[in-house]
């Protein structure tokens, strides 16, 4: 039996998240079934982490086992024959056994897009968010600053989240702006559900001047998920990828 690591990209906006459901086409039951046909038996993938549905993946990672004969190449183009053109498999390779996608990673990057203009956009909608008026970006990271370290995230998590902790080490929150666009990069050591669309939700409230700068520090430390703001479209969200330890040999844009 043979450990692989398989980088998959996709389009959120055709699929209702990521995790198999009873009803609804799935990122995770899509793969698993191209895996499978490629395998000849049965093949079950266990992901770096779960997307809602409209989030996208950059590098969602997943491992799986298989003692089917096969070559990286003919994983790669065998699976990619059976996906729809909204997901893609980036790279696979054997792994050590004790790698596992979820447990290995020490941290999880996102980036989230806004479009910030008057009109709503046409080309790339279905992976923008729309904010019609100006934002401060200063004034949004600096705003952030209080989120860096270990905290308890209750604030900023959804009400059905399932996490058995709320403390999460963020590590990393930066904003920049391309013409338009503005872009959010965070990186923690995992993120509770709704995490980062709750927390740009808030931050953009103190961009648009409704809420002071602190403010988002004080919600913090409420932790009172009915006193952030409300939770950011999905649209514009990408989960980047993990990131792992240098040892288990896998591609730079998923090491550390």
């Amino acid at each position: 039996m043979t450990r692989y690591a398989m980088a998959l990209e996709y389009d959120g906006s055709r699929f209702h998240g990521w995790q198999t459901q009873r009803v609804g086409t799935t990122v995770q039951a899509t793969l698993e079934r191209a895996i499978s046909l490629v395998a000849h038996h049965p093949v079950a993938v266990t992901a770096a982490g779960r997307t809602d549905t409209g989030v996208h993946a950059a590098f969602q990672v997943v491992h799986f086992d298989s003692d089917a004969r096969r070559v990286e190449r003919a994983w790669l183009l065998g699976t990619n024959t059976h996906l729809p053109k909204s997901a893609v498999v980036r790279w696979v390779q054997p792994v050590a056994e004790d790698f596992h996608a979820r447990f290995s990673a020490q941290s999880r990057r996102y980036r989230y897009t806004i479009v910030n203009r008057s009109v709503r956009p046409a080309i790339g909608r279905e992976r923008l968010s729309w904010i019609r008026l100006p934002l401060d970006v200063d004034a949004m990271q600096a705003a952030s600053r209080c989120l860096i370290g270990v905290h308890d995230f209750t604030s900023f998590r959804t009400v059905a989240c399932q996490a058995h902790s709320p403390v999460r080490d963020l590590r990393r929150i930066e904003f920049s702006r391309e013409g338009d666009l503005i872009h959010m990069d965070i990186e923690a050591n995992g993120f509770l559900h709704h995490m980062v669309r709750n927390i740009i939700g808030s931050l953009m409230q103190v961009g648009l001047g409704e809420q002071p700068g602190g403010w988002i520090a004080e919600v913090l430390a409420a932790r009172d998920r009915t006193l952030a703001g409300v939770t950011a479209a999905p649209e514009g969200l990408v989960f980047v990828g993990p990131r792992y330890e240098r040892r288990f040999g896998l591609p730079d844009e998923v090491s550390l």
